[in-house]
């Protein structure tokens, strides 16, 4: 399975990389933390909302069948994590979308509009802290503990949300730098950028590898 760190492929050349990654590994399943900005892709991706995104497409996710995309916008192979869960090649993946905000964190959803929508929220955390026998959860967001900037950037929403339902594994986006921790019995792992590297998810062990991404852009 490939695993992979923020996109930002609103970027031309970011959205080449991307593309070279899937042309060139050709994955049946693919894990992405946020920051992705492409919603039509070669191959199934699940993935979590990070700060960056078109958030009228975010949104039309979010409903499902209740909401069309912006016309736009080409939308094909993505499925949002947004405190919901999947199976993907067995595993039982789950996400929290979107990025903290204090000011923002105690209004509900529908409170939130134009680039605000980025935030979660308590209702969107509290969705997430119920659901059950969690193997792999995506987050934009990193628990404390996991990094430091001279600071710790850590949410403790993320503490709350490893310890009710403590995954196996927590791959983390956002900090655009690769980290390792344990927090509690989670496996936490903050992914470097997918214009750096992927990684490579064996789904039976939960083994994650990172591999340089320079044949991601041969042609």
């Amino acid at each position: 399975m490939l695993v992979l760190g923020d996109a930002h492929a609103s970027e031309p050349d970011r959205s080449e990389t991307l593309l070279g990654i899937y042309r060139t590994l050709e994955p049946d399943r693919v894990l992405q933390v946020g920051d992705l900005q492409r919603y039509d892709l070669p191959a199934p991706t699940w993935f979590v909302a990070g700060n960056n995104e078109d958030f009228d497409v975010i949104e039309a996710l979010r409903a499902g069948e209740d909401r069309d995309p912006p016309a736009e916008t080409d939308v094909r192979n993505v499925h949002l994590l947004a405190s919901t869960a999947a199976t993907v090649d067995g595993l039982r993946v789950a996400g929290l979308s979107g990025n903290f905000a204090p000011t923002k964190y105690d209004l509900s959803r529908d409170e939130l509009s134009g680039e605000r929508r980025r935030h979660f929220t308590h209702e969107d955390v509290e969705r997430a802290a119920d659901l059950e026998d969690i193997d792999v959860f995506l987050t934009h967001e990193a628990p404390t503990g996991l990094l430091s900037y001279g600071y710790d950037p850590g949410c403790e929403h993320v503490d709350d949300l490893l310890e009710a339902i403590s995954p196996d594994l927590c791959l983390v986006g956002h900090h655009h730098r690769h980290r390792e921790a344990e927090f509690a019995d989670t496996r936490v792992v903050s992914l470097a950028p997918a214009w750096e590297r992927y990684y490579t998810l064996d789904p039976e062990t939960l083994t994650l590898e990172a591999h340089d991404h320079e044949l991601a852009t041969d042609d």
